[in-house]
């Protein structure tokens, strides 16, 4: 099988189906999307799932690299970095914070999956918001924006002042006590609504612990990590 089409709820999904299938990882495949995610009208008729082909190929991925992209933060033209989609995420990133009124600076790091646009500047908390949900929102317009302009799907993370390592660690720290809830108290403990990189922080914390195994449930974007006893 050197192709595959695979549909999900959002591309990142769809893609990651595909890669499934083909038993690869995303630097082996190019990926072409079909058709965009849509909630159709009033969220109910009209829904469409994204839908992408990866097709394999032989390309050897570099090794990561750290690069800083030099870009004016008064400039407002993305044709400036046409063809570059980091080079055009990055001056989205920058833009956006001119019209919060800060003045941010990014650096790319290259990685084998995905590229993180480390921003640093201050008063960065208003581009994190609560829980860091600020951040995901920009990390998915970043990805739209970078995508219109990549010959095929690429991958970008979001990080503030090392906001998505302090957030894993306070992540494993709560998977550690509501553990310790379940095991005393033998009962299921219900997070809150995550999303799946955080989903997959408590997952992956808990998957080897001896007493207590963890599942989710429910549908996105409410879908909930349960833990339970073994």
């Amino acid at each position: 099988m050197s192709n595959v089409i695979a549909s999900g709820k959002t591309v990142e999904e769809a893609v990651n189906k595909g890669l499934s299938q083909l038993g690869v990882s995303q630097d082996r495949v190019t990926v072409n999307i079909l058709c965009q995610p849509s909630k159709g009208f009033l969220g109910l008729i009209g829904v469409k799932e994204a839908k992408v082909e990866l097709t394999l190929l032989e390309k050897r991925t570099p090794d990561p690299v750290i690069e800083t992209v030099k870009l004016q933060s008064n400039s407002s033209n993305l044709d400036v970095v046409e063809g570059d989609p980091y080079a055009v995420a990055v001056q989205f990133i920058i833009n956006v914070g001119t019209s919060m009124g800060l003045e941010v600076k990014v650096n790319v790091q290259h990685g084998k999956d995905a590229t993180t646009l480390h921003i640093s500047g201050p008063d960065l908390g208003l581009m994190i918001g609560r829980r860091g949900q600020t951040l995901d929102s920009l990390q998915y317009l970043a990805n739209i924006v970078a995508n219109r302009v990549s010959n095929s799907f690429i991958r970008i993370i979001l990080d503030a002042e090392n906001f998505r390592e302090r957030r894993k660690k306070t992540l494993e720290e709560l998977a550690d006590r509501l553990a310790d809830r379940v095991i005393r108290s033998h009962k299921d403990v219900v997070l809150e609504p995550m999303s799946p990189q955080e989903r997959k922080v408590i997952h992956a914390k808990l998957q080897d612990h001896k007493q207590v195994k963890t599942y989710s449930k429910g549908e996105e974007p409410n879908r909930r990590v349960v833990i339970s006893l073994k």
